[in-house]
């Protein structure tokens, strides 16, 4: 009498599993090959990827600087525009 531990379902999830990694393994080595015959090409698609990202990190900083002053400038004004005969009442009073 034989005891199997695994079922169907087990071995077919590790065959796909291996199927994908091989299928990942194939094109890694495509984009290696690639890579190798056309450097130049490569070198200046990373080059253009890099420019955008930095040139969105700027703006995107640029913005917040300017989003920043513009609250400073807005609390700065607060202090001068205050309301009169304004109270504020820290008692909790609780109904019973």
């Amino acid at each position: 009498m034989s005891f199997r531990f695994y079922t169907n379902v087990i071995s077919q999830a590790s065959r796909t599993i291996a199927a994908g990694i091989f299928i990942v393994g194939l094109v890694l080595i495509g984009f290696g090959f690639m890579i190798y015959l056309l450097p130049r090409f490569f070198a200046t698609l990373a080059a253009v990827v890099f420019f955008v990202t930095g040139a969105g990190c700027g703006i995107t900083a640029v913005k917040i600087f300017l989003a920043q002053k513009k609250l400073d400038r807005l609390n700065s004004d607060d202090s001068q525009h205050y309301r009169k005969n304004v109270q504020i009442r820290t008692e909790e009073h609780y109904d019973i």
